[in-house]
């Protein structure tokens, strides 16, 4: 079965085929945060990397890029390695190249000089602006009836609303309150809209046009309806294949953003003490075009969600690792692993259809803890975790994060970790008294093939 994916551009589920046989070539507009990245800007990245893990898991190699905006913003540096942390905590699969706007101003003049070429431009008090009326195919994307607008009707800054269409600025005319924040050029002395880095910058490292560019809904308009009039206008090809876009992040009916002051960072939820795969878990599990409302009690269901996947590998796990039997209901584990595969793999090939796909898999979970039960073999076991771990390349749960040691004290860890070096030294009488010591406290340890594993009595 082939992949389908809702192009924001036709408005409809269209087959998915790669430009490029077994390649698949994504561009995303990276977040520009001066902070913390909220959840709304997390949301958008787990997208990315659900697509990314998916169309890996079916076979194909990824090239992934996502810029960064730095152009007007000299604290964005330590804003980015707070985002990169972040993202690795998350479990989020880093990009393949992390382009910066600042390190592509010849590109973007380049640009600029074929619109005018084009003669898709016209010049104002030194900036320079794109003429949307000369551009027959302004608005596709966003179905914005232009009907009206008035050819000349300009607008400087970069976002702005639907109502407010207006021709929009390529090269900013350099002002006294711009300080250090300019360049030269042919055109004077200024510096790029913030819609020509990503037209610049995708044709450089993925060439035009490339399969999938992705984005928040809301940079349908003005952001992404600028950069197909400028790749357009100035090579006459399309951007991309196809257009995705992910739905908001919404607290109390509102979109989370810091404008409106209701946005809540994952900083914020480790320091409650919340394991950030729960928060990846949560994220990922409404469909990408559905609005998520973020609630406490999400979080609490996500986690017990993560909690049962896990504890499933470690079962499974733990009886591959046996030797004594084999191959009792091998055949049964075989059927539910192929049917769980083929339920998974319909449910995403479906425009991403997580909510199925998750389906499949605690379905996958609640067969093989029953077959478990009646005496699964190693052989059997062995093939429902490698379903799981084959799962898990896309849901990416069952490492990282605080994991399952993330309500024990440093206490109890260090005895955990000091009977590991009294086994493995084999100081069987040590190991035996710290295992004893830690039955005391509560916690009741099992050695694995994977090490050791813990619970509460």
């Amino acid at each position: 079965m082939a992949i389908r994916l809702h192009n924001s551009i036709s408005r409809r589920e269209e087959e998915f085929e790669a430009l490029e046989p077994g390649t698949v070539r994504i561009y995303s507009c990276g977040p520009t945060v001066y902070d913390h990245p909220h959840l709304g800007n997390w949301r958008a990245n787990i997208f990315v990397d659900l697509l990314k893990r998916y169309l890996i898991y079916r076979g194909f190699e990824v090239r992934h890029v996502m810029n960064i905006t730095d152009v007007d913003d000299k604290t964005i540096r330590g804003a980015r390695e707070t985002g990169m942390k972040e993202r690795d905590l998350l479990n989020i699969d880093p990009a393949d190249a992390y382009p910066k706007a600042t390190g592509h101003i010849e590109g973007m003049l380049q640009l600029v000089d074929e619109l005018r070429t084009g003669g898709l431009t016209y010049e104002s008090e030194g900036s320079i602006y794109y003429a949307v009326d000369r551009f027959p195919e302004y608005g596709r994307l966003s179905g914005i009836d232009f009907e009206g607008l008035k050819p000349g009707a300009r607008v400087d800054v970069d976002e702005y609303e639907k109502e407010e269409a207006r021709d929009f600025v390529l090269w900013k005319a350099r002002k006294p309150e711009d300080g250090d924040v300019w360049w030269e050029s042919p055109f004077g002395e200024g510096r790029p809209g913030w819609h020509l880095e990503c037209s610049a910058m995708s044709a450089e490292y993925l060439g035009i046009p490339f399969d999938i560019h992705t984005g928040g809904i809301d940079l349908i308009f003005p952001h992404h309806e600028n950069e197909i009039a400028q790749t357009w206008g100035a090579t006459g090809k399309r951007l991309a294949r196809f257009w995705l876009h992910n739905e908001h992040l919404i607290v109390d009916g509102r979109k989370m953003s810091k404008s409106l002051g209701n946005f809540i960072t994952l900083n914020d939820l480790l320091e409650d003490g919340v394991d950030p795969v729960a928060i990846r878990y949560m994220l990922l599990g409404t469909h990408y075009r559905q609005l998520l409302n973020f609630r406490p009690d999400g979080l609490d269901g996500a986690a017990t969600s993560v909690a049962r996947i896990r504890e499933a590998a470690r079962l499974w796990s733990e009886r591959a690792g046996r030797t004594e039997e084999t191959g009792a209901l091998a055949g049964e584990a075989e059927e539910s692993a192929a049917s769980a595969v083929e339920t998974f793999t319909t449910a995403l090939d479906a425009d991403l259809n997580i909510s199925e796909g998750l389906a499949a898999v605690f379905d996958l979970i609640r067969s093989g803890n029953a077959l478990l039960d009646r005496g699964l073999g190693a052989d059997g076991a062995g093939v429902l975790h490698r379903t799981l771990t084959g799962f898990d390349s896309v849901l990416a749960v069952l490492d990282g994060g605080a994991g399952e040691n993330a309500d024990l004290s440093a206490e109890i860890l260090a005895m955990i970790e000091a009977r590991e070096e009294a086994r493995a030294t084999r100081d069987w009488s040590e190991a035996d008294r710290l295992r004893d010591a830690l039955l005391e406290a509560g916690i009741v340890v099992e050695d694995t093939p994977d090490g050791p594993r813990w619970k509460r009595t």
